[in-house]
């Protein structure tokens, strides 16, 4: 997906951020859930790509990003 691609897709959406980001501007994800798929952003680059994925792998990534913090 290119950036104009990205642009028109995420102008659309309703973005949000993680409730563990910080306000210091660090590295952080936006998300925005479609009716069927799940986008995925940089925060720091809201015009760049957008990944997009199903909300089953969304979900599988988020439990084992949680488990990983449990370490």
């Amino acid at each position: 997906m290119n950036n104009a691609e990205s642009s028109s897709v995420a102008s659309g959406l309703a973005w949000f951020k993680s409730s563990y980001s910080g306000t210091e501007g660090g590295d952080c994800v936006e998300v925005a859930a479609g009716t069927a798929v799940v986008h995925v952003r940089d925060s720091k680059a809201v015009s760049g790509p957008i990944v997009t994925v199903s909300p089953d792998a969304w979900v599988g990534f988020v439990g084992l990003a949680s488990a990983s913090r449990n370490v």
